[in-house]
């Protein structure tokens, strides 16, 4: 039988820094645009996106276990699992956790995920921003340096299969108007449900979105800003797309989409990614750029152009500015080019 690790992140009052992050909870940081780090030579940590904005119920979990978590634990029980409750305060914490997911001492020294653990671990989640922040932890954990790349690690990754983990909602109203990335992956929400998918479901795997900002993105990006009526903001940006330019910067923006899942297909009722699939080996990018037409009277008016591609990795360059995004559902500022990377296939989910 499996051993079963129920971990929830704790609040950022409770310790110095935040679960996942280096500074705050939930997969923020005190420090944007921060340089990308892994199993470096140096051992330094990273940093990632602010999360200012976000209210402590949003960002982090209660000090004490929710109910969904005491009955997924009672649901792991009854079937004979060990299970442990495990609430993280820190990224230390975090990584004590993940640790008991290495594999067997390599020759060549690198920490690996062991792909025969028998140890489950499931994350119970109040938004998206704190499932990627354990998923930051495990990139932090096992992507080697590029100077220690191994040879059997794949040709179109930076990093192994990470273990799988099993999500655990805990707010319901995210399944309907909101949609988390659970709903949006068909993932179970009831708590025994969860629990059947650890113990008798398989691994799905799903692409995953690294950052040259240090962080990780597993649904999407919507850069873009409104005034306090509510009315999108013009900004300018150069978006390229492997060799494809949506803008060179000139042009003003309204928004500009990053997706690997469908959390960011629509703004208002704008469509701005069209098929974002999480386990295609592509990422989907849009960009908004208001347009000025005459008519046939010579009456101007502005159309709304949405131009889309796909491909293997994403820049944004901010040519003026600061430019506010989300990223799963965390805030942050744009200041300098930002590029994101697919890693197809790098993380998991346990389902049925």
């Amino acid at each position: 039988m499996y051993d079963v690790v129920l971990l929830t992140l704790g609040s950022e009052r409770d310790a110095p820094g935040g679960c996942g992050s280096g500074g705050a909870c939930c997969g923020g940081a005190t420090g944007a645009d921060t340089a990308p780090t892994s199993q470096t030579d140096t051992g330094q940590t990273d940093t990632g996106q602010t999360s200012a904005g976000q209210t402590d119920t949003e960002q982090c979990a209660t000090e004490r276990p929710r109910v969904p978590v005491l009955a997924c634990a009672d649901a792991l029980n009854a079937r004979g699992a060990r299970v442990e409750t495990v609430t993280a305060r820190s990224d230390a914490e975090i990584d004590a956790v993940l640790a008991r997911f290495d594999g067997p001492p390599r020759p060549d020294g690198l920490t690996w995920p062991d792909p025969d653990s028998k140890t489950r671990l499931v994350i119970a989640t109040a938004s998206d921003g704190q499932l990627r922040a354990v998923l930051r932890r495990l990139v932090k954990r096992y992507a080697p340096a590029p100077s220690k790349r191994p040879t059997d690690l794949p040709g179109n990754r930076t990093l192994p299969d990470l273990p799988p983990v099993a999500v655990l909602p805990l707010d319901p109203a995210r399944a309907g108007t909101h949609r988390d990335l659970a709903a949006q992956l068909g993932l179970p929400r009831d708590p025994a449900a969860v629990a059947a998918a650890v113990l008798d479901g398989t691994p799905r795997r799903l692409d995953l979105l690294r950052n040259d900002g240090g962080s990780v993105t597993l649904d999407g990006a919507l850069l873009g800003a409104a005034d306090d009526t509510g009315r999108p903001l013009h900004w300018r940006a150069r978006v390229e797309v492997d060799d494809t330019i949506l803008t060179d910067g000139a042009e003003p923006l309204l928004a500009c989409a990053v997706g690997n899942a469908g959390g960011y297909t629509t703004l208002d009722d704008v469509t701005l990614l069209t098929a974002p699939d999480p386990a295609d080996g592509q990422v989907e990018v849009a960009v908004a750029v208001p347009v000025v037409v005459r008519s046939a009277w010579g009456r101007k008016r502005v159309r709304l152009e949405v131009r889309r591609a796909r491909g293997r990795a994403v820049s944004v360059l901010p040519r003026e500015g600061k430019v506010p995004y989300l990223d799963d559902g965390v805030e942050g500022e744009l200041t300098r080019k930002r590029s994101w990377w697919i890693e197809p296939g790098a993380w998991a989910v346990w389902s049925i």
